[in-house]
């Protein structure tokens, strides 16, 4: 089990890390997901790095890119309504 730290943009707030917990949680063999909002981190265990790539990709289509990323103004507007769904189901 190898544990991962990916620091994202567009981390706006706990309804974005609400989103990004549940969205991450749901894929197999990722565990132990935790966003922090004041480093705008996301650390989880995986136990196959191949996994790394799913997860930068899950991440990307939520509108929260790995910081290095392309970040343009629909990726932007993606994480808001990602935000307002992790608000809506907190």
């Amino acid at each position: 089990m190898t544990t991962s730290i990916l620091e994202i943009q567009n981390l706006k707030c706990h309804g974005c890390a609400n989103t990004i917990m549940s969205q991450l949680s749901k894929i197999d063999d990722v565990t132990r997901v935790e966003v922090n909002t004041t480093t705008n981190e996301v650390s989880f265990a995986i136990n196959d790095d191949k996994l790394l790539d799913v997860v930068t990709k899950k991440l990307a289509q939520l509108g929260y890119p790995v910081v290095g990323e392309h970040n343009n103004l629909s990726q932007k507007a993606i994480s808001f309504v990602s935000c307002a769904a992790g608000r809506l189901n907190n």
